[in-house]
């Protein structure tokens, strides 16, 4: 027995590494999903629904999948990604570019140059914040969040150059994080703040779902889940993104190497410190997709150990959790938990979900039944029209229901028109 079954009341971890067509079938025809190859929980664990058990087959199906294309999809990515720089560097253009091919002056992209963007930059080139929106504008935290959660995809150079050069503001750190159950450094977030000294907020973004990575969309369609002690069922892989420890969960403190930070841990930290040099400072987290599940799920580890730790006032300098097309992170009680603490009535709102149209990440994992997971606080929905409105819930919330299919599919043809 692992520390699974210690630390947490209740888990249910899917595996679509150990599944096949045995585990599969099983999951169709038995309830017994504890007897099944490709789900983990505690021994004796049914699921009489064959509803629930059919959107757990769906899941694992995909991981398996997008495990299946994980490498051929991380090099067309890279390949991409060159080819697109290859042409920007080179004028913008194939012609140019083999107009210089032709003279000998053709300029090599460099990888790790703060001149080369990732996939999501080249797709949309801007990076200037909207002059309009100036600080004390209620809008402004919300802009730069957005701003933030789009450069957040990019290299630690770029991400340098784009804080101080344009946006005139002080970059911090860059954190590229480990992650042990994947044996692999999968998280990245960075931190920057409005001035160098006696600065008034800091920021933390969190890199998002990039495009190419299979692992990345797997843990957005993952169902598997953990029961935090007092808290609720939180999404299993965006915890272990964001540092959570294989046989001790969330201990307030570990011991951790340079080499192998956890993003909770090193973030926390880092705002720690940043926050007792300037004491009038405020931080807000954001993230766009991925990145927004980790952003929120930030603060609520945050509360979890400031109720253990009377004297940890790091929530008390929040002000404020603003996420992009943010999956679904835990179930109720979760998010009960969460607004406890981000919504209490000494503060006012502090967590703003935006969904844009029909964007499929807030709408997975599942919500229904007995699946658990539930969207909580403040959802802003901006429709085709780009009006904003804020709502419990957005539209269509698992997008698959037939009611919205045709003016789904209408409104994705309509833009492809208004955007060639």
């Amino acid at each position: 027995m692992d520390g699974r079954h210690e630390y947490f009341g209740d888990f249910m971890e899917l595996q679509p590494h150990k599944g096949g067509v045995r585990s599969l079938l099983h999951l169709m025809c038995s309830c017994d999903v504890a007897a099944n190859d490709a789900v983990e929980c505690p021994p004796g664990t049914t699921e009489d629904r064959p509803l629930n058990r059919w959107v757990i087959f769906v899941s694992v199906v995909a991981q398996m999948l997008l495990l299946w294309v994980k490498t051929p999809l991380a090099k067309l990515g890279r390949a991409v990604e060159y080819w697109m720089n290859l042409v920007t560097d080179n004028g913008g253009g194939v012609l140019k570019l083999i107009m210089n091919a032709m003279e000998g002056k053709v300029r090599i992209p460099d990888r790790e140059s703060p001149n080369y963007r990732s996939f999501i930059g080249l797709l949309d080139t801007r990076i200037e914040l909207d002059e309009k929106i100036k600080p004390g504008d209620s809008n402004y935290h919300a802009a730069l969040g957005i701003m933030a959660s789009k450069i957040a995809y990019e290299n630690e150079l770029v991400i340098k150059t784009v804080v101080e050069n344009h946006w005139q503001m002080k970059f911090l750190e860059f954190f590229n994080c480990w992650n042990e159950f994947r044996g692999d450094y999968t998280t990245q977030a960075f931190m920057f703040a409005d001035k160098a000294a006696d600065a008034d907020l800091v920021v933390v973004a969190f890199r998002g779902t990039s495009p190419f990575d299979a692992e990345d969309w797997s843990t957005d369609v993952d169902l598997s889940w953990y029961e935090i002690p007092e808290v609720g069922r939180a999404h299993g892989g965006f915890m272990k993104a964001l540092g959570l420890q294989p046989n001790t969960g969330w201990p307030a403190k570990i011991d951790a190497s340079k080499e192998r930070p956890f993003a909770y841990y090193a973030i926390r930290d880092a705002l720690k410190k940043f926050l007792a040099a300037n004491p009038r400072a405020k931080f807000v987290v954001t993230g766009h997709s991925l990145g927004g599940a980790l952003a929120v799920l930030f603060p609520a580890i945050l509360a979890l150990h400031g109720e253990q730790d009377e004297n940890d006032d790091l929530l008390a300098r929040l002000h404020g959790v603003y996420t992009y097309g943010q999956p679904r992170v835990g179930d109720q009680r979760f998010g009960e938990f969460v607004e406890r603490h981000l919504d209490t009535p000494g503060a006012r709102r502090r967590y703003f979900r935006f969904v844009y149209c029909n964007d499929v990440v807030p709408r997975v994992p599942y919500d229904g039944g007995a699946l658990l997971f539930r969207h909580f606080g403040q959802c802003v929905y901006v429709d085709a029209f780009y009006r904003a409105q804020g709502m419990v819930e957005e539209p269509n919330k698992n997008y698959f229901s037939p009611v919205f299919l045709v003016p789904k599919y209408a409104n994705a043809a309509w833009e492809l028109v208004r955007g060639s």
